[in-house]
Order: structure tokens, then sequence, then C-alpha cells
């Protein structure tokens, strides 16, 4: 990740800090129904820098657990300091544990290509590049799969945004948790630069845009 003050300070300056997209996007048309009952369920999404990603589904109602790590690529390089080449294959990933019977997975796309991240950067986000920041969905069903695709193609055919959907849908192969230095990094370093004018607008526009999925804990 780059986290030097000059180039924080860059796309502060040009305004492109956070992805604010245009509001809220519209519900996905397939998705799963809410459970009756409370469980656990796993998804695994790819958009940039764990760490924002990671800070906006910590407030999404309904999430159990939102972890940093990896996803792509195999054990033996899932280290930050080899991800960071760019040649891994892995994508900086976050796990989210969330109950489908507070929340769809279909909603947790819709904060996802809403406030989370730009889906149409094509592996970079913000300040960040290389193909270590792409945006990905590591899907584990065939229903999810489904869900994924399908609310991409309703959101290009309604286009919602100015260039196409780049985000890739594939399967999850594994999940590798990231060192803790890197787990709720947003929380625990509030003042940080980066976190300040990349990830905390984030965290904004979902109260924003979800103020019935927003929870501030």
């Amino acid at each position: 990740m780059s986290r030097s003050f000059l180039n924080v300070l860059l796309v502060f300056v040009l305004g492109v800090y956070a992805y604010a997209g245009n509001g809220a996007l519209p519900a996905p048309a397939v998705d799963a129904p809410m459970a009756k009952t409370s469980s656990q369920q796993t998804a695994v999404v790819a958009g940039g820098c764990f760490w924002g990603i990671q800070a906006v589904f910590q407030h999404v109602r309904g999430v159990v657990s939102a972890t940093s790590g990896y996803s792509g690529g195999s054990s033996l390089t899932a280290q930050y300091q080899i991800v960071s080449t760019g040649a891994t294959g892995h994508a900086e990933s976050v796990k989210i544990v969330f109950d489908p019977s507070q929340v769809t997975y279909g909603e947790l796309l819709r904060v996802f290509f809403s406030v989370a991240h730009d889906p149409t950067e094509l592996n970079r986000q913000g300040p960040d590049e290389g193909t270590q920041y792409r945006s990905s969905i590591f899907y584990s069903s065939d229903e999810q799969k489904h869900i994924s695709e399908a609310y991409i193609a309703q959101l290009d055919q309604a286009k919602v945004f100015s260039r196409p959907i780049v985000t890739q849908v594939v399967p999850l192969k594994a999940f590798y948790q990231a060192e803790g230095y890197h787990q709720n990094y947003a929380t625990n370093h509030p003042d940080d630069l980066y976190i300040l004018y990349n990830d905390a607008p984030k965290v904004a526009h979902l109260r924003q845009q979800f103020p019935d999925l927003y929870t501030g804990k």
C-alpha cells in the first residue's frame, strides 16, 4: 500500500480520496431471502486496501465479524510484504461473517458497490495500485455466484456508473488472515492520514446512505 504523506496528500487534493458514488445503489433484483432463524454465513470481498473494507463492514447491521486477509494465491505467499509485490495472485480481502436473518448477501453487495470501493477501477483504489488491490468477489456457493453476477449485470444495464464494472466474480479457494497489526486498523488509528482521507469517508457514506443498516458499534 502507498502510505507516503505525498501520495495521501495528492489524492486528497485531487478530490478522489474516497469513492462516494451517486448515492446508494438500487437493491439487488436477485437476492437470498432473509433467513427466519439466526445463523452464520461468510462472504469474502476485495476492493483496495483491506483497512477500509473492514472498517465499512464492521459498521453494518448483522455483521458478526470482518477480518482482513488475503485471497487468490498460495498459503506460502500470504504475507503482507510478499503480497505487496503484486506478483502473488492474492488480493487484499475481507472475510465477512454475517447473520442472514439480519442482513442478506445481496445487501452486503449493495454496500460493497455503493460505498466500500469503486468497482470500475482496474487494479487500483485511491492511492494504491497493483493487482493486490483489484475488485473481486470470492464466492463460496452457487447462490453467491448467481447473486453476484446478477447484481453486476443489473448495475451495468442501469448504467449507474460512468464506466463498466470490472469486479471479478471468482470461486473462493482459501482465505488467509492478515497479520495482527492490520486488524481493526481504522479503529485503532483514526488519526492516520491515510484513514482520514481514504477510509473514514467510506464509513460516513455508509451512515448517510444506509441508515437502516448502519450500526455505530
